[in-house]
């Protein structure tokens, strides 16, 4: 199935957390988006393993996305030549105009590597002659697909950015973002300290801007407009 947008994350709620206002904004304009977890986010610290993984389906369902979640050992996930070329035969497989993934990270080590891997595999995946290279038979057999852009929404365990290629006023879909990262009472306890640290970013961007909630995104190369007139009006002008 094609996917117009392609979120490859590290763990389950890492997506919610980053940009599930974004999500559920695009699901609600008709976009079929497929969330990829590397790691099955196990084990999970406050509940018994599988707990996390019906969490995540509903969340999903929450914000009206598709997600995969793979294999990969949570905490130990490992950015190698095997996985890198696994995430360009997903992309070729789904052939997205948009990929995210995580952008910058330096706490989180399985977030360092998802950053990475995601930022090869995009590469990988437009290439050709794989044939040719030792241990690229499994893309050997599947079309090369260029990806139009790649994104980075803003982890949330990091320090927060003084600059951003754009922000997307997510005040309208916000309800959905809290209630998807709620299901997951696996890893967040009630009224926990790091989702009410997650929302103050969302708000604090969204006031930079003139909104109630905004979440920030950086991207591969620089952002090319058609029409200026889609860009929303500024606090300053």
């Amino acid at each position: 199935m094609s996917f117009d947008s392609l979120v490859i994350t590290a763990h389950p709620d890492d997506a919610e957390a980053q940009m599930g206002g974004t999500l559920a904004k695009l699901a609600g304009r008709g976009q079929a988006i497929l969330v990829v977890d590397l790691t099955e986010g196990e084990p999970a610290e406050l509940e018994p393993r599988g707990t996390r993984a019906r969490q995540a389906a509903e969340a999903a369902r929450i914000l009206g996305v598709q997600r995969l979640t793979l294999s990969h050992p949570d905490r130990l996930l490992v950015d190698d030549v095997a996985t890198r070329i696994e995430v360009a035969g997903l992309i070729r497989e789904h052939r997205p105009h948009t990929v995210y993934a995580i952008g910058e990270a330096c706490v989180h080590p399985d977030h360092i590597a998802a950053a990475s891997i995601v930022r090869a595999a995009t590469f990988l995946a437009r290439l050709s002659k794989w044939e040719e290279v030792p241990g690229g038979e499994t893309l050997a057999s599947t079309e090369p697909w260029a990806v139009s852009r790649l994104f980075f929404p803003h982890c949330k365990m990091e320090t927060p950015w003084s600059s951003f290629a754009f922000a997307i006023d997510v005040s309208d879909t916000y309800e959905r973002k809290r209630a998807a990262l709620a299901t997951y009472t696996s890893i967040f306890a009630k009224a926990d300290r790091l989702l009410a640290l997650y929302e103050a970013e969302d708000q604090y961007f969204g006031r930079m801007l003139g909104v109630s909630y905004a979440e920030i995104f950086r991207s591969a190369s620089p952002v090319l407009l058609d029409d200026p007139a889609v860009i929303l009006p500024g606090v300053h002008a």
